[in-house]
């Protein structure tokens, strides 16, 4: 390999640059994604719809967020990452823009549940789990866990912000803000950002330098995402994870992330000191899920994800009798949920990428936090409708919790057992299995 040799003299590897954008441009969308929960109550008082109208936006932009996944995740393979890249930003920022525009539920509907949950779902957990897979032979579990945080990093940084910028200027210019933001990173990815390390003549980051390099190429990404779902179907451990993922979009984003601060101030807390609380989760967050990162590269992923789920179960069954008593009950709650919220991502994708293989787990990954995404979905439209006909989020909160304790117990069966051979027997062309 003598194009890598005048490489090996620099004091980084590219890779962490790629991270970098890879962390910024989850950032951004994140900001995206946290911004409907500002905008339930200034939307309600606005317009006249009910909250359970305006979940169904955020629901339709929940699940387009995890259904798009897989097929980015073969689009990536086909058109490459930067591009997929370019094309999500673009559609987020004009999608966040033009919903300034909106007067009537079905163009909230349109953009940002259509455009806006399609365009985030192009850069989705996918984004994270396919530029580790390439870039970087060691320390994966650590670099998907920060890229994974990101998204409580961006609900942190942007969460407070919009929240004051709404109580003080109205809805629109704190949507124009997450617009513009988006916008400003099209430059970076353009510039910057490559598809691969053999592209700049180097190996993944702790590659020996003679380790096999194995690079496949989707000619038609349709088929090879319906391909891996028809796969995955088959697998037991498909069912396993994609079913714990359910729950766990069922209990994060889809609830918590999105009615945490209308449940808040149903109790009377103010939207800024609410906004601030899933600030301070996200800040937790961002040491709990880099901490799982370093984790799963050092004990079983199982085990991890039965603490984790069952830790979230006690927390959500917690939250109601803690909004009760907010001076110290919802910081108890911050603290523990925080360290828990998304701390089960690494597990998940290095569990995925042991059934079916490191280059094939971003399309079977996807397909996985479809799964997620639907959770979510259904939690958000679920919630809102409950709090639309009884008048309270409780219910919402405590059967989460308990599928969450479920769940608990359901991911030790992961890998056991295992027969499947998918993650070696692959077409290249294709990536579906073969016998």
């Amino acid at each position: 390999m003598s194009e890598a040799e005048p490489m090996r003299v620099r004091r980084y590897h590219y890779a962490w640059v790629i991270a970098g954008l890879t962390f910024l441009t989850l950032l951004a969308t994140a900001g995206v994604r946290a911004t409907p929960s500002v905008l339930i109550v200034p939307l309600e008082r606005e317009f006249g719809w009910s909250r359970a109208t305006i979940s169904l936006a955020i629901s339709v932009n929940l699940l387009l967020y995890g259904l798009i996944g897989p097929f980015a995740a073969a689009l990536m393979d086909r058109v490459g990452v930067r591009r997929t890249m370019l094309g999500s930003l673009a559609a987020v920022a004009t999608g966040v823009a033009l919903s300034t525009q909106i007067s009537t539920p079905w163009q909230l509907v349109l953009l940002w549940g259509v455009v806006v949950g399609g365009g985030t779902g192009m850069t989705a957990l996918v984004l994270g789990a396919t530029v580790v897979n390439r870039w970087f032979a060691e320390r994966r579990g650590l670099v998907l866990g920060v890229l994974t945080a990101s998204s409580a990093t961006g609900q942190m940084v942007f969460l407070p912000a919009l929240a004051a910028t709404v109580s003080r200027y109205g809805w629109r210019p704190a949507v124009l803000v997450v617009a513009g933001v988006a916008a400003l990173l099209l430059p970076l990815i353009a510039f910057l950002m490559r598809d691969r390390p053999e592209d700049i003549g180097l190996r993944p980051f702790g590659a020996a330098a003679d380790a096999a390099l194995v690079t496949t190429r989707v000619d038609r990404p349709f088929a090879a995402a319906v391909g891996a779902l028809r796969d995955g179907l088959r697998s037991r451990d498909f069912w396993l994870l994609a079913g714990s993922f359910f729950v766990c979009g069922l209990s994060t984003n889809g609830l918590v992330g999105t009615h945490l601060i209308p449940a808040c101030m149903d109790a009377g807390i103010p939207e800024i000191h609410a906004a601030g609380l899933l600030a301070a989760m996200g800040l937790f967050d961002l040491l709990g899920t880099t901490a799982s990162g370093w984790l799963s590269d050092r004990y079983d992923n199982r085990v991890l994800l039965c603490w984790y789920y069952a830790l979230r179960g006690l927390a959500l069954i917690y939250l109601p009798f803690g909004l009760v008593d907010a001076s110290w009950g919802l910081s108890a709650f911050a603290v523990l949920y925080g360290l828990d919220w998304i701390a089960t991502v690494p597990p998940t994708v290095k569990l995925t990428a042991d059934a079916f293989g490191r280059e094939r787990s971003g399309i079977m990954f996807g397909w996985i936090v479809a799964a997620h995404q639907l959770g979510a979905a259904v939690a958000t439209f679920g919630a809102g409708t409950i709090r639309s006909v009884i008048g309270d989020y409780q219910p919402a909160f405590l059967t989460s919790g308990g599928f969450c304790l479920v769940t608990a117990a359901m991911v030790l069966q992961i890998g056991r057992g295992r027969t499947s051979t998918l993650a070696v027997q692959v077409d290249p062309e294709t990536e579906v299995a073969v016998a």
